[in-house]
């Protein structure tokens, strides 16, 4: 990083992506950084085919990847389930900051919740794992594959046709979208119900977001100070656990899998009294007809081996799920691709790595989903 006088971070353009972006900027600034914004546009972008047809994962981050690697930016953003399963070499996920509602929102006409949309309602979504959910509480609803930004998707809604730019089409009863991304367009007051995750399980790492940055950067000097500062121990030690299950199944984007994990802090003495971590996971078969879930809980050990304790007990549970047989009632693979970047290694590694040599919060993680908003 050298002696910069401006911290550039990277970000993909969206009304989303950059009020998610700004949010870090303040953090870092509130922690004395100068920091910019510094635009990135992804393929995730410009394509217009949806997200299952555009196949693999890291279709929103590997872009702004490219430009922190190549030193255009000095940390970058994102949405933490987009991030795909290979860590590249030579960066870290440095901070996770508090994180927000992981649970899906329920946008419908008419504020209806879920069981008051009639038989037959079209509900639109982008998410395999939504879709799938869906059809398993509501198999008489008709599930219409959208994408978008958020605007355009709550112009689908019959009667919010306004918020999408142009107009919107008002063509579907319902959308389903992460309760997070509502919240930070100021979008909350259209949600019409919060879906508890019995009902549907968020995807891995949903609400949180992974600001990034080059391995020497999170080492020394104010950049890696400031990212200790703000990154959230237990936001960061449950969205690990969730992608260690992502990561462990061996699932693509497409492959209907949630999880969620919540942590219960002890008292003072974690000896006495540690921290618990309780995760708990979800694979379903596209039509909703099968289902295997799983959870388990763990007394965190002391502060230097949490983080390979969450991403073990995400591995765990993921064999608890294999064994039960949730690779026989769906493709866990689906649209899993290589990395566009061949300096990659696997998550397990790197969890393991940071750990032995690194005292900062941040951990090399991986595992990640690309799903509709």
């Amino acid at each position: 990083m050298g002696d910069m006088t401006v911290i550039r971070l990277g970000t993909r353009a969206s009304a989303l992506a950059t009020t998610q972006s700004q949010t870090v900027a303040d953090l870092l600034t509130a922690q004395g950084l100068q920091v910019e914004l510094f635009h990135v546009t992804t393929d995730g972008d410009t394509s217009t085919a949806s997200l299952r047809q555009m196949g693999g994962t890291g279709v929103f981050a590997t872009a702004i990847r490219y430009a922190l690697i190549g030193s255009q930016c000095d940390v970058a953003v994102h949405s933490f389930k987009d991030l795909p399963t290979a860590q590249p070499i030579g960066l870290r996920v440095a901070a996770v900051p508090p994180r927000e509602d992981p649970r899906d929102a329920l946008v419908a006409r008419d504020s209806l919740t879920l069981d008051e949309l009639p038989k037959g309602a079209k509900v639109g979504t982008g998410s395999p794992r939504r879709f799938a959910q869906l059809l398993a509480q509501r198999p008489d609803l008709q599930i219409v594959d959208i994408r978008g930004n958020v605007d355009t998707r709550l112009g689908r809604v019959k009667g919010l046709g306004r918020y999408a730019k142009g107009g919107g089409r008002e063509d579907l009863d319902a959308v389903i979208l992460a309760c997070a991304g509502l919240e930070r367009l100021g979008h909350a007051g259209l949600i019409t119900e919060r879906l508890s995750t019995d009902v549907l399980m968020p995807a891995p790492a949903q609400g949180a977001l992974a600001v990034e940055c080059r391995n020497a950067d999170s080492l020394h000097g104010p950049l890696a100070k400031a990212l200790q500062a703000i990154d959230d121990r237990p936001s960061h030690l449950a969205a690990l656990a969730e992608r260690a299950v992502l990561n462990r199944l061996g699932a693509g984007c497409a492959a209907p899998v949630g999880a969620h994990a919540t942590l219960t802090e002890g008292g003072p003495d974690k000896t006495a009294q540690p921290d618990v971590l309780h995760l708990q996971a979800v694979v379903c078969s596209l039509d909703g007809t099968k289902q295997v879930r799983k959870e388990a809980s763990i007394e965190l050990p002391p502060l230097t081996e949490h983080f390979a304790a969450a991403y073990g007990i995400g591995e765990k549970l993921a064999e608890d799920l294999l064994d039960a047989g949730a690779g026989e009632i769906t493709d866990l693979s689906a649209s899993r691709s290589t990395p566009a970047n061949p300096d990659v290694h696997d998550s397990a590694s790197a969890i393991r790595s940071s750990e032995a040599h690194s005292d900062t919060p941040g951990t090399q993680t991986a595992a990640g989903s690309k799903e509709g908003r």
